[in-house]
């Protein structure tokens, strides 16, 4: 089983839960519509992975940055910074059938993580920040989510058992693009103006 790190020490994530279309901006620049109700689904242990990868299966990969949160005794117990993988062209085939996503957002490698910090509250201002080579890409806190982080949880825990370990996606600002490779990676999460954790990736 994959493992992500919390303060240091590694945790063993059942699933993955994901929150889409959560920035209105973001929905925007795909010309989505706004759902009238919570965008879920996930990803299992097996997509977690150390390693940025610009292809899958010959796929072009899309990134997503995201701030996550873990769970333990059903609360939000520490938060870090993901990258959702996806097959762009794999995900618009699927919508337009009427299929499911997993194809193109659940398969081997599609989620990364920096290491997670503890947290005493979810309430609170976080943000983060995704650079391409140098340049700012991404940029997103939680004042811009649609659904904040603990609405989230409770809408998952009404229809799903929260394991200790697992994970929680809160969906991505507008900014999302194709991973080319050789690009460097850098997120970057703050509380308030307090840098909690850095995190670098290469793209092969």
């Amino acid at each position: 089983m994959n493992t992500v790190k919390v303060a240091g020490q590694r945790v063993i994530p059942n699933k993955i839960i994901c929150i889409g279309r959560n920035y209105a901006a973001h929905i925007a620049e795909l010309g989505n519509e706004t759902p009238s109700e919570m965008l879920l689904f996930t990803k299992p242990n097996s997509a977690i992975s150390e390693q940025l990868h610009s292809q899958h299966n010959q796929d072009t990969l899309h990134f997503e940055t995201e701030l996550c949160f873990i769970v333990k005794n059903n609360q939000l117990s520490a938060v870090g910074l993901g990258l959702d993988l996806t097959k762009r062209a794999v995900q618009t085939h699927l919508k337009m059938k009427g299929l499911p996503w997993e194809r193109a957002k659940a398969f081997d490698g599609s989620a990364l993580f920096s290491e997670f910090v503890p947290i005493n509250s979810a309430q609170q201002l976080f943000s983060f920040k995704l650079m391409i080579d140098g340049r700012i890409q991404q940029q997103g806190n939680c004042e811009l989510m649609i659904h904040k982080a603990d609405a989230i949880l409770t809408e998952i825990s009404q229809f799903m058992t929260l394991q200790d370990g697992d994970i929680i996606m809160t969906g991505t600002p507008e900014g999302v693009g194709e991973v080319s490779k050789g690009s460097e990676f850098i997120v970057q999460l703050y509380l308030d103006s307090q840098r909690l954790l850095e995190q670098h990736w290469l793209a092969d």
